[in-house]
């Protein structure tokens, strides 16, 4: 599945977009003599292929009025693809798909709330944050058991997004049972039938949980330390990296960050907490 455009009042603010004009195109000649880079493809193609999982609310998610994609990840992957001076063309797939077929060329950047991590940082390239979150576990309404960690769930099961940090996470405790999903509504849903017992997620998708849902859950407590997210290339691209790095800080900057977080999960989640 394919977007191409801006949806209206997606729009950057002109201002946004005349800065990052005048240093994209200083970093186009630049680096005219050091060789090919992806901000050249790009540019030259006139499109950004972003993938995303499309089905991850309140980050990225089919509105189910219009159909269009939506979410905290999809605005901010607009808000780059028009600091480059281009169009969005997304790329919907599940969430383990996402990195390989970045790898693959399938897509030239994933703005999916891919965290950054060491292992990660060997193999693409990472913008700087433009999320800072924790993960949490959520849990029944009428759970019982008093949970202060993953230790906790020894001898019970719970459900993290395939290939994602969660189930890493969660793996790495002894003794807990673990069932992968593709989408983060199949676990959900789990949960909340009792067939697994707790879920490991994005403590950001939890608050939105929480005020748009009907399901009898509840958040549960924060397990680990907090992630960082940021926008993922292939590796090597050092001045693809240097424009999206300004769209993001000229955003940030303006508030423009500040006013996608607070829409899609009323905090301020653009910059680390102090």
């Amino acid at each position: 599945m394919h977007e191409i455009g801006m949806g209206p009042g997606q729009c950057l603010p002109m201002v946004l977009a005349r800065g990052l004009a005048v240093g994209l195109a200083a970093g186009l000649v630049s680096g005219a003599a050091h060789g090919a880079d992806l901000l050249d493809d790009v540019t030259t193609r006139g499109t950004l292929r972003i993938a995303l999982e499309g089905s991850y609310p309140p980050f990225n998610f089919h509105d189910p009025q219009s159909g269009q994609l939506t979410g905290y990840d999809a605005d901010v992957a607009r808000l780059v693809a028009a600091g480059l001076g281009v169009k969005p063309q997304f790329v919907v797939s599940e969430w383990s798909a996402i990195l390989p077929g970045l790898a693959g060329g399938k897509a030239d950047v994933a703005v999916s709330q891919v965290h950054v991590t060491k292992a990660r940082q060997r193999e693409f390239g990472f913008s700087a944050p433009y999320t800072y979150s924790a993960p949490q576990l959520i849990v029944r309404s009428n759970e019982r058991a008093s949970l202060r960690g993953l230790a906790d769930l020894k001898g019970r099961t719970v459900g993290v997004g395939q290939a994602s940090v969660y189930e890493q996470q969660a793996r790495a405790v002894a003794g807990i049972g673990i069932r992968s999903y593709p989408a983060a509504a199949e676990n959900l849903q789990d949960l909340a039938f009792g067939r697994i017992d707790a879920v490991l997620n994005d403590s950001l998708m939890v608050a939105y949980l929480l005020r748009n849902s009907s399901l009898p859950l509840r958040a549960g407590p924060r397990v680990g330390p907090v992630e960082r997210t940021a926008v993922a290339f292939r590796g090597g691209n050092p001045r693809f990296k240097a424009a999206v790095d300004r769209t993001l800080e000229t955003a940030r900057a303006s508030g423009e960050l500040r006013r996608l977080s607070l829409k899609w999960f009323g905090v301020d989640a653009s910059r680390e907490a102090r």
